[in-house]
C-alpha cells in the first residue's frame, strides 16, 4: 500500500497525523524508530512533552503519572534526565518494550542526524498544567530545537507557553489549540462559534495550525458554520483530533472532516485509516 501520509479529495491534501508517533494503531507510543520512519515520508508526526526535574522535557504524555507509558513511577517532574533515560515504555499491553524514554535532547540529536523530508513536520505538544515555564526550561528547548526547527512547530492549549517556546527558537513553525478549559465549556454552552473563533485567533495571533477536537469541528457544521473556513479565511490550518480506531464509523467521520477541508486528521492508527480511505499519498 501507498505509505500513510496524506489523502487528495477534489484537489484538497488532507494529512494523517500520526498520534503519539504511531503509524499503526498496534504501535507503542514514542519510539525513534516510527518518528524517524514518519519524518522520512514527509508525515505529520505528533509527540508530547512533560517537564522533568532537571529543568528539561520529556517524551511522554502523562506529566502527573508516567506509570502508564514506562517502568517508572510517580509525576514525571520528581525524575531527572538520567532517571527518566534508563526507563524502558511500555507497550500498548502494559509489557516493557526495549525501547527507553527520550528526552527531547535525544529526540533533536536524532533527527539532526537524519535529515527529515522537506514537508515533514513533528508536532511539540507541551502538556496543558504543568505549572509557568522557568526560562531554564524555555532555554533548553531551544538549544535543543534550533538546529532543526524548521521542521517543527510546537504547541499547546497554553497559548503563553506556545509564545515563550516559539519566542525563543527562530524559525520554528506554531500551533494553538483553543480546545481546552473555559473556551470549550463556554462553547459547549453557548454555541457562540464566531466568538470561539475570535478568541483564539486573539489568543495566538501567530499561530499557523489550529488543533480542533473534531467533534468541534463537526457540531459548527450540524449548526450552520463554517469553522474550518473561518480559520481558512484567517490564513490558519486545522488539524481535527483525535480518529482513534479504523473502522467504519470512524472513516465516515474522516470523510466528513476531508469534505469539510481539514487539512490535518490525528488518528491513532494512519495506516488503517488509509486503507480505509483508499488513500494515495500527494
Amino acid at each position: 500500500m501507498s505509505d500513510p501520509v496524506s489523502v487528495t479529495r477534489n484537489g484538497h491534501r488532507t494529512f494523517f497525523k500520526w498520534h503519539r508517533a504511531r503509524r499503526r494503531g498496534s504501535d507503542p507510543v514514542f519510539t525513534g524508530r516510527r518518528i524517524l520512519e514518519g519524518m522520512a515520508l514527509g508525515a505529520s508526526v505528533e509527540v508530547d512533552l512533560v517537564r522533568h526535574r532537571d529543568n528539561g522535557l520529556a517524551v511522554l504524555h502523562d506529566h502527573l503519572s508516567i506509570e502508564r507509558e514506562t517502568t517508572g513511577s510517580g509525576p514525571s517532574i520528581a525524575h531527572g534526565a538520567a532517571e527518566l533515560r534508563a526507563l524502558h515504555l511500555r507497550g500498548n499491553d502494559g509489557a516493557p518494550i526495549a525501547d527507553h524514554v527520550m528526552l527531547l535532547e535525544d529526540l533533536c540529536a536524532l533527527l539532526a542526524q537524519t535529515p527529515p523530508h522537506p514537508e515533514a513536520l513533528l508536532q511539540l505538544d507541551y502538556k496543558e498544567g504543568q505549572g509557568p515555564l522557568p526560562l531554564e526550561v524555555v532555554a533548553a528547548f531551544a538549544r535543543s530545537v534550533g538546529p532543526v526547527a524548521r521542521n517543527m512547530i510546537v504547541s499547546s492549549g497554553e497559548a503563553d507557553s506556545v509564545r515563550l517556546l516559539a519566542d525563543a527558537t527562530p524559525g520554528l513553525h506554531i500551533g494553538y489549540d483553543p480546545c481546552h478549559g473555559e473556551a470549550l465549556d463556554h462553547l459547549q454552552v453557548t454555541g457562540d462559534f464566531v466568538g470561539f473563533v475570535e478568541a483564539a485567533l486573539e489568543d495566538s495571533p501567530n499561530a499557523e495550525m489550529i488543533y480542533l477536537a473534531y467533534e468541534v469541528v463537526l457540531a459548527a457544521d450540524d449548526a450552520g458554520f463554517d469553522i474550518v473556513g473561518a480559520f481558512h479565511g484567517a490564513h490558519r490550518r486545522i488539524d481535527a483530533y483525535t480518529l482513534r480506531t479504523s473502522d467504519a464509523a470512524t472513516g465516515a467521520i474522516a470523510e466528513r472532516l476531508i469534505g469539510l477541508g481539514v487539512d490535518q486528521i490525528t488518528t491513532d492508527d494512519p495506516e488503517g485509516l488509509a486503507v480505509l480511505l483508499g488513500a494515495t499519498d500527494g
